[in-house]
C-alpha cells in the first residue's frame, strides 16, 4: 500500500496561516481532487476544521485527534496516526485501491512523512506570512521524478509547479 503526502507549501515553505490557506488557487484545488477522488485521505483535526467541518466528498475522510469527545459526522476518528493508517488501508482494500494519501497539517506531515513512498508538492510561487511550514525535503532520501509548470489561471493568486518526488532511501517502518 503506497503512503502520498500531498501538499500546497509556498516558495517560503509556509502552508497555512491560523487555520487557512494563506492564498487562493482554484486551478491547484482542481489538482488535488484529482489526487485525492476515491482514496482514503488522512487529515489532522485542525486540517479538517478547515475544511468547515464538511469532510471532502469522495473520499473517505480520517481525522487524527487527540481529543476523544471530538466528533467529525461523516468522517472517522482516530486517536493517533497508526490507528488512522490502518483504518485508511482497510478503506483502500475495500475500495479495490492501492494508495493512501495524507494532506495535512504540518504535525501529521511530519509524523508520516518517514512513512510515506511518494510526496506531491505543488510549489506555490509566493511568499505568505505563516504559522504554519512544510518539514524539510531531505535530497539524500527524495528523489524529484518530475514537475509541471502552471501559469497562474482564472481564480489563482499565483502561478505554481507540481512537483513529485520519490523515495531514494528507506527508513526503518
Amino acid at each position: 500500500m503506497e503512503i502520498i503526502l500531498v501538499a500546497a507549501v509556498a516558495d517560503n515553505g509556509v502552508i497555512g496561516q491560523e487555520g487557512r490557506l494563506p492564498w487562493r488557487l482554484k486551478s491547484e484545488m482542481a489538482h488535488f481532487r484529482a489526487v485525492t477522488m476515491g482514496k482514503p485521505v488522512v487529515v489532522g483535526r485542525k486540517t479538517y476544521l478547515s475544511f468547515n467541518r464538511r469532510p471532502l466528498p469522495g473520499r473517505t475522510n480520517i481525522v487524527v485527534s487527540r481529543d476523544r469527545d471530538f466528533m467529525a459526522p461523516g468522517a472517522l476518528v482516530a486517536p493517533n496516526l497508526a490507528n488512522a493508517l490502518a483504518a485508511a488501508r482497510a478503506d483502500a482494500l475495500r475500495r479495490g485501491v492501492d494508495t493512501i494519501v495524507v494532506a495535512g497539517g504540518a504535525e501529521i506531515y511530519a509524523a508520516s512523512m518517514a512513512l510515506a513512498d511518494r510526496l506531491v508538492i505543488t510549489r506555490v510561487h509566493l511568499r505568505p506570512s505563516g504559522d504554519t511550514k512544510f518539514p524539510n525535503i531531505d535530497p539524500v532520501t527524495w528523489s524529484e521524478a518530475g514537475r509541471t509548470e502552471h501559469q497562474a489561471g482564472p481564480g489563482d493568486e499565483a502561478g505554481f509547479t507540481v512537483v513529485e518526488y520519490v523515495r531514494i532511501q528507506r527508513s526503518a517502518r
